[in-house]
């Protein structure tokens, strides 16, 4: 197990402007990206971070698994919204979650699929000038995030759908139809010849490739749908009826308590009262995510002096308002 900075010694970098070996230290869970990291036996590490909810809460989530409609779930920032979506994928074994950024430029048509016509051209014609077979046209074909959640399969997929308030405003209308039929097509494929009805297209995760029959994805089952938004506008009628409400809110003290010590272990929260004391003091004026407190209380129980030069400042700023 990798040893966690030392009071003497936390300080990696120097400033100095000497190079020098450097044995990084463990990161914090939260930070682990592969599954050896994340199953590390230190106690606080696991396949699979905790995720603490509300019974209120979670019946929420409970009935628009029953419903299969989308979960709208909204909150400022830090209060658990990705992860929420990131915990029903794991503790319903519904295998790799499938996450869709939603950013101004975001459409509907590139969720569900993307066609590389330029690269389809290109290698046609490589083909042709070498003799060989042309390359079937689901080569250049690949699903997004939605359009591999609606590949038929015998259980539900589970698709994050993030930050929806900063897509286009018509964005939420134009997913509509696909929330209600579960269906859509490919147009590049429906128009092949009888003799191509199916054809093999790659996806948007590591399963690799699923066929295609007559350019046409229906869904079996919807999938698990979590759409997160930071409340920065709000969403058409039509789109807020085909969904399932959810507000999360800032943790108190006490739920506070119980996820640090979730995730970093009863020692650290029993070192950890100053540092929770003083982020319910900063989050009063001004806007702090939970993983913020978490930071802190990581660098505190690796032995990092939070107080000097200013450092809890750094790890505890507002998110909104001025730097």
């Amino acid at each position: 197990m990798s040893s966690t900075p030392g009071a003497a010694d936390w300080r990696l970098f120097r400033g100095d402007g000497r190079p020098r070996p450097v044995v990084f230290p463990q990161a914090p869970p939260w930070r682990r990206f592969t599954p050896e990291a994340r199953a590390a036996t230190d106690g606080a590490a696991r396949a699979a971070l905790p995720y603490l909810i509300e019974p209120r809460h979670a019946d929420v989530v409970n009935a628009a698994l029953h419903l299969r409609r989308p979960l709208l779930v909204t909150g400022p920032a830090g209060t658990g919204k990705s992860s929420l979506a990131r915990a029903v994928a794991h503790e319903l074994s519904l295998g790799e979650l499938l996450r869709w950024p939603v950013n101004s430029r975001s459409t509907v048509r590139d969720a569900l699929y993307q066609y590389d016509a330029i690269g389809r051209l290109r290698e046609t014609t490589l083909s042709r000038d070498r003799g060989a077979a042309e390359p079937s046209i689901g080569t250049f074909v690949r699903l997004g995030p939605l359009g591999t959640a609606l590949v038929p399969a015998p259980s539900p997929r589970a698709l994050l759908i993030d930050e929806m308030d900063k897509g286009d405003v018509d964005l939420p209308n134009d997913l509509l139809t696909v929330f209600e039929e579960g269906v859509f097509d490919v147009p590049e494929l429906t128009r092949l010849p009888e003799d191509q009805t199916d054809v093999e297209v790659q996806t948007a995760d590591r399963r690799g490739a699923v066929l295609v029959h007559r350019g046409v994805v229906q869904c079996s089952e919807f999938p698990v749908v979590v759409i997160t938004s930071n409340g920065e506008r709000d969403f058409p009628p039509a789109f807020l009826r085909r969904c399932i409400r959810l507000d999360l809110e800032v943790p108190g003290e006490e739920r506070l308590r119980a996820i640090v010590a979730a995730h970093l272990g009863e020692e650290a929260l029993r070192e950890a009262d100053d540092l929770i004391e003083r982020f319910l003091q900063r989050r009063a004026p001004g806007e702090l995510a939970t993983d913020q407190l978490l930071n802190a209380v990581f660098l505190r129980s690796g032995g990092v002096d939070l107080d000097a030069d200013g450092l809890l400042d750094a790890v505890l700023h507002q998110l909104t308002g001025a730097m």
